[in-house]
């Protein structure tokens, strides 16, 4: 019979079924079994500490109280929380005197407790499906970056910081990148993979001060060809995994409104130095 249909009570009334669906129908049986089975013979795990839970891609509940989630009142451009609210616009005695050359940062939280070892598993640790869930922590604590701004055309572009080719080549992948496409996945926005490049092998920013990370990142970015189409005239949301004194971010955030960015402003899912309210 054509189309995959049968008669479902031997063609006496004609009534018929879809054998296709009915087969879809089976599958989706199937793949929910071995789901559940899975589950049984490897439950998942907090993203933080491997205990059991009852679903992926979550943290446990004692991690999860021990999360250093960062949350208003804050410092208008570096994120600091203030310990009460000083009204809009405050800045922070760090934002005063060491004005950063991007307009804003944000962070889901302080780089202390379940935050560093999520950051750290991340990155060094070959754990890159980890990414889905910060990404997602990483759009919704950003909600204020991600939306256009009144005198916008219309959103801004994400922009991941680069590795250097060779260290990309050892890791295997960009743990900014992989936040950043989950960034725009959740939220519908461009995401700028290749838009900027580190044309100089740096050294691990680990263990530097403040002065020998600013030098160790001095020009290392510029922006790719494809990526001057993608960002002249707009405004980008710069994203890494951590910021601690903000070299790096900062020589990004120059090469990208050298190129014609019109703004920048930085997301992040750590933020060092933030575990203390100011004031």
């Amino acid at each position: 019979m054509a189309g995959g249909e049968a008669a479902a009570d031997g063609g006496r009334t004609g009534r018929r079924i879809r054998w296709p669906l009915r087969g879809q129908a089976v599958a989706g049986a199937f793949a929910a079994a071995g789901r559940r089975v899975l589950d049984l013979v490897l439950p998942p795990t907090c993203l933080a500490c491997d205990a059991i839970v009852g679903q992926e891609a979550t943290l446990c509940p004692s991690c999860w109280e021990q999360m250093p989630f960062l949350a208003p009142p804050w410092c208008e451009r570096l994120g600091l929380p203030f310990a009460y609210d000083l009204g809009p616009g405050a800045l922070s005695p760090q934002a005063i005197a060491r004005p950063p050359a991007f307009d804003r940062l944000r962070a889901v939280a302080a780089y202390e407790g379940p935050a560093r070892v999520l950051v750290s598993r991340l990155k060094y640790y070959d754990r890159p499906a980890m990414a889905a869930a910060m990404g997602q922590w990483m759009a919704r604590a950003g909600s204020e970056l991600l939306a256009p701004r009144e005198e916008e055309a219309g959103p801004p572009v994400i922009v991941p910081v680069p590795l250097h080719r060779l260290r990309l080549w050892s890791r295997r992948y960009n743990q900014s990148g992989l936040l950043a496409r989950e960034m725009g996945r959740a939220l519908g926005l461009t995401v700028a993979p290749q838009a900027l490049v580190r044309r100089k092998r740096t050294r691990q920013q680990v263990g530097l001060d403040a002065a020998a990370r600013a030098r160790n990142v001095s020009g290392a970015f510029s922006v790719t060809p494809q990526g001057l189409m993608t960002i002249s005239g707009r405004r980008v949301v710069l994203v890494d995994d951590v910021y601690t004194t903000g070299a790096t971010v900062g020589a990004a955030t120059r090469a990208l409104l050298r190129e014609g960015a019109t703004a920048v402003d930085v997301m992040v899912f750590a933020h060092a130095g933030a575990d203390t309210p100011l004031g």
